[in-house]
């Protein structure tokens, strides 16, 4: 399947190409990762580069130095991020497999930034249950989740343990192509989609906003 960025879900082809053309800017590794994974089998699996380029921005708008990453895939999401923390930052990329991420490494070395990209492959409970175990409690800046639908609610309730007040976390996939607006959908993960959209809503513990770009993006500020 092709990646987000080639058959947009969301907005139209033509704004989605125009975004493409003058929305952002990237690195010559980014571009070279994102191009590299455009035609890969499971390329709609990757980060939709609008919604990375917003972390960009975003993460030194909150001096961001730690980010945890939740899901990596070939990891354009994470160089992009690496690049925005500088040379202090690390990215702590929590996934399963080596298999997809080994795509991304060449270009991470490439845009001088695999020293801040802290690869670990176990399952993300067990990773960030480490972390907490290692006093990391309210330490992180920037969390992005970008996994397996159904663990989700999960992975956001360990985040709001491990990032700091006023930290963001980043969910991905929020809109899922539309099927959390069609109550007749109820397929495993469109429903773990739509309970959490529906939870997020209402926790106190944050404020959120939810972003119709790429597949949708929650973006949750921890209070």
């Amino acid at each position: 399947m092709k990646a987000k960025f080639v058959a947009p879900m969301i907005i139209s082809k033509p704004v989605n190409d125009y975004v493409l053309k003058t929305g952002f800017t990237e690195s010559k590794a980014a571009e070279g990762l994102r191009l590299a994974t455009a035609n890969h089998p499971y390329g709609i699996m990757m980060g939709d580069p609008a919604e990375a380029a917003l972390f960009k921005v975003l993460l030194p708008s909150i001096g961001a130095k730690r980010v945890i990453e939740v899901g990596v895939f070939t990891g354009y999401t994470t160089l992009i991020m690496a690049e925005a923390l500088g040379p202090e930052g690390k990215v702590f990329a929590l996934d399963v497999s080596d298999e997809f991420p080994s795509i991304g490494k060449p270009f991470w070395k490439q845009g001088g930034v695999e020293d801040r990209i802290d690869l670990q492959i176990a399952p993300a409970k067990e990773s960030m249950q480490k972390m907490l175990d290692d006093g990391l409690q309210g330490t992180i800046d920037f969390a992005f989740i970008d996994a397996d639908k159904t663990g989700y609610r999960d992975y956001y309730e360990m985040l709001l343990k491990l990032v700091r007040k006023n930290g963001i976390i980043a969910i991905d996939n929020v809109l899922w192509h539309g099927k959390v607006m069609d109550e007749s959908v109820t397929d495993d993960d469109t429903v773990a989609l739509r309970t959490l959209n529906a939870f997020v809503q209402t926790d106190e513990r944050v404020e959120h906003v939810l972003l119709p770009i790429a597949d949708g993006v929650t973006l949750v500020r921890v209070k």
